[in-house]
């Protein structure tokens, strides 16, 4: 038998919305049916009644596995594949529809034919198989399509940071369709340590979602396998990318794959979620990164969390346990078939190395609905995730002689705003109520209590001296800043007391990194039932040289009783906002047609920028990242850059912009846009 083979790539990868990954390879997605031709090379017709279809994957393939799939046409296999023969003669039509439950992967499609004694084997082709989130019978069906655009489809997207009082965007491009990611990411799963270690059983459990995305979650950290990148949260960052540098994951996963599997340097939270974001969106699996702000990590799962300021004021570098400003994971949606009915939907899932998970750096899925309800006895990580959202914030004082003194407790600072881009829209979701209920509420306090997880805290007595911090929620990179702090006297009788006043540069993930200004002042006298106002002023000349990419300051306020020696503590965090850079589109974006861009930046600074870079980029509209220097930008300089590019991908694209100089770092901008096909 001589027939040549049509895999029509490109109606079928149309049908199985995959156009954007290849219309020259075939790329379809489980629970629905794929066509192909078979042409008779001379007259002879096609024998369709001794013929076999067999679909291998895996290095061991086996029909117990189910990784080898042999199908008799026109009836189902014992696995739920289906082929049917839908035209016959010299030309033979094909469909072939793979279980909605088949393990995802490359596959060699053959045909076997019966000649006698012999069985004769054609092979037909390659494929690759997909989750499919559109199939009700997939695990990872979503019935919404709209949902299924922007967290299946969507290679754009935004990030979340900042502080909780000031929010701010990170442009992202996660890029999951660009030339040659699907082969990564299939790459990928063949270099986790399960894989490596036993690639049958391995190969078996590559049907379920919640085996793959744990899996995942586990490489995209370098910590226990050939994992992509490498975590750094401090300078220096010599021999790889400042974490802040990162537009996208598409230069971070072509790196990894490049240098044979070796680590990428660096990343820090965002980029490591954006990383599974995109890894496991273009596996088929819907998944959004989401931000919570004042975010805890309790290693000792007490569900409290100490901070440590000496009697300055400074915030010292206590236990491992820490608050982050922000910190990003990411959800998939997912059925939940290993666990109690309830708990489908999303699962959070974190690739950031915090703490070992069955002895992996991994976490995940943990499901919302779990987390919220308190059930900490779900799998996986529940407790470590609940902790995240819901512990306690006890600060401490700890002076010169020893002494430690406890002087407030805070029971609804961690877990706020969590946020994730909002469906079909650049704004941000507030999606705080599905992880917890109401701080306070008789709800919230059940969950806690039932979880049996918090520690009761012993209740403060009425404090008669108070200290309050007032300033900007943010200011202007450049700027100076006025802070009033406001001591009030609770007593009727007159407080004398002491205040120093530290202000320091903070990491995002609450780790002190350097001391800007400290003022102490002497015996300050407060009239009972009264307050007094102390003015000072942060000058940009006190954080210009340190702010680097950090973006924050945290101003401390200690005031201590002369007499009974009782003290009052505040804390303020200032966000530092970059200049802005505006992107202009000359010209309307269509496909295969060049057009321009100009971009102006200002340096708002009082000081010149030296060795600035412009990097650019934009999946599907520019190849790879564009760079231009230039030596020196003055204060209140304009530069305008002007740059051609190409659109090569009709729908919503993103074009980036970052620049960086010694003194202004991670100045990020973007513009959207929706290239047209004609």
């Amino acid at each position: 038998m001589n027939f040549t083979v049509d895999l029509q790539c490109g109606k079928n990868n149309h049908e199985h919305r995959t156009t954007e990954i290849s219309t020259s390879r075939l790329i379809v997605r489980r629970g629905q049916t794929f066509h192909l031709t078979l042409q008779s090379c001379s007259d002879e017709f096609i024998d369709n009644g001794a013929v076999i279809l067999r679909a291998e994957t895996g290095p061991k393939p086996s029909t117990t596995s189910g990784t080898k799939i042999l199908l008799e046409l026109n009836s189902f296999s014992a696995n739920l594949w289906r082929a049917v023969v839908l035209h016959t003669g010299t030309r033979m039509v094909l469909g072939i529809c793979p279980s909605p439950n088949a393990k995802i992967g490359q596959y060699n499609l053959s045909l076997l034919r019966m000649n006698g004694d012999q069985v004769m084997i054609y092979k037909i082709g390659e494929f690759i198989l997909l989750f499919n989130p559109w199939c009700k019978e997939d695990a990872v069906f979503l019935d919404s399509e709209q949902q299924r655009e922007e967290y299946v489809m969507n290679e754009e997207g935004t990030i979340f940071t900042g502080t909780s009082q000031c929010i701010q965007q990170r442009p992202w491009s996660f890029g999951q369709f660009e030339e040659d990611i699907i082969d990564i990411c299939l790459k990928l799963l063949d270099n986790n340590s399960k894989c490596l270690k036993c690639p049958e059983r391995d190969y078996i459990r590559r049907n379920d979602p919640i085996y793959i995305s744990r899996m995942v979650t586990a490489m995209v950290n370098c910590c226990d396998d050939r994992g992509i990148l490498e975590g750094r949260w401090h300078e220096p960052y010599y021999g790889g990318v400042c974490p802040w540098n990162w537009n996208g994951s598409v230069a971070i996963l072509h790196e990894w794959n490049n240098r044979g599997c070796q680590r990428v340097q660096y990343g820090q939270c965002w980029v490591f979620a954006a990383v599974a974001c995109t890894v496991l969106r273009c596996l088929g699996i819907p998944t959004r990164v989401v931000t919570n702000f004042n975010s805890a990590h309790d290693t000792n799962g007490n569900l409290t969390i100490d901070k440590v300021y000496d009697e300055y004021g400074n915030e010292l570098r206590g236990p491992k346990d820490s608050i982050w400003n922000f910190h990003v994971w990411i959800e998939s949606w997912m059925a939940r078939n290993d666990l109690v009915a309830g708990y489908d939907g999303w699962q959070v899932l974190d690739p950031t190395p915090q703490e070992k998970s069955e002895g992996i750096y991994c976490c995940g899925p943990a499901p919302v609905k779990a987390i919220k309800e308190g059930a900490v006895d779900m799998k996986y990580d529940i407790p470590f995730v609940f902790a995240e959202v819901n512990a306690d914030q006890v600060t401490w004082i700890q002076f010169r002689d020893g002494r430690k003194e406890k002087v407030h407790v805070e029971t609804q600072h961690v877990g706020k705003n969590i946020s994730t881009k909002m469906c079909g829209r650049p704004d941000r979701e507030d999606i705080t109520d599905s992880y917890k209920y109401s701080e306070g509420s008789s709800q919230e306090r059940a969950i806690v209590s039932e979880a049996n997880l918090r520690n009761r805290h012993i209740a403060q007595p009425t404090k008669k001296l108070l200290v309050n911090v007032k300033a900007e929620e943010s200011i202007n990179n450049g700027c100076d800043t006025q802070v009033i702090i406001t001591i009030s006297n609770c007593s009727a009788a007159t407080i004398h007391c002491n205040l120093n006043f530290n202000a320091q540069i903070m990491n995002y993930n609450g780790k002190p990194q350097h001391q800007i200004t400290r003022k102490h002042f002497d015996n300050i006298a407060v009239r009972g039932n009264a307050v007094e106002n102390v003015v000072l002023q942060v000058l940009y000349s006190d954080y210009a040289d340190y702010l680097d990419n950090h973006h924050l300051i945290r101003l401390t306020a200690l005031a201590t009783d002369l007499v009974t020696h009782a003290s009052a503590l505040d804390v303020k965090d200032i966000s530092v906002i970059n200049p802005d850079i505006h992107i202009k589109l000359l010209g309307n974006p269509v496909l295969n047609r060049p057009m321009k861009a100009e971009i102006n930046f200002t340096n708002t600074l009082r000081v010149p920028l030296l060795q600035c870079v412009f990097t650019i980029e934009g999946p599907g509209l520019i190849n790879g990242m564009h760079q231009t220097k230039v030596q020196e930008i003055g204060p209140q300089q304009t530069v305008r850059l002007e740059i051609e590019f190409t659109p090569m991908k009709t729908g919503p694209r993103k074009l980036l912009v970052d620049f960086d100089s010694v003194k202004l770092k991670d100045v990020k901008g973007f513009k959207n846009m929706t290239v047209q096909n004609y």
